[in-house]
This record gives C-alpha cells, structure tokens and sequence, in this order.
C-alpha cells in the first residue's frame, strides 16, 4: 500500500498513514458507536449555547443523513437547483 501524509488539527500536525485505510469518523461504525455512548450516558446534560443552556444526552437527535431528493438551495439561499441524488 502507499503511504499518504495527512494533516490534522489547523494543520499543525501531519501523519503518515495507509492509502487504502477509511477514516471511521463518519462510517457506519462510528454511528453505532455514538448510538452505544448515548445510550450509556442518556441520563446526564451537555452545555449548550456557550454554556447557557443544557439538554440531557438522551434528548440529542440522532445522526442520519437527511435525504436530498427534490431541490436544495444554493449561493446564499437566492437560488435552487435540482439535486443529483
């Protein structure tokens, strides 16, 4: 495999890793993931709203992508465009 260096943070940091390795941060592992910890910690409160607000974890919606069928606005909101998918 080729190695590919990637850069984290504001691009402060820089790693090497495999090409062909996926990043598990938006995967389906990763929901399932965020699922189970929700789960675990459903009874207590995140801050919201720099600090002036707070929900509990259970009341957090969940992470599905929305569909895009049908238009979607573009630019600034000024104009719409048929979506591909």
């Amino acid at each position: 495999m080729a190695k590919v260096t990637r850069s984290s943070g504001r691009g402060t940091k820089r790693r090497t890793t495999d090409a062909g390795k996926k990043s598990s941060f938006s995967g389906k592992s990763y929901r399932e993931y965020q699922e189970a910890r929700k789960k675990v910690t459903g009874d207590r409160y995140i801050s919201t709203g720099r600090g002036t607000g707070r929900r509990k974890m259970s009341a957090k919606k969940s992470t599905a992508r929305p569909s895009y069928k049908g238009t979607r606005s573009t630019g600034r909101g000024t104009s719409k465009r048929k979506s591909r998918g």
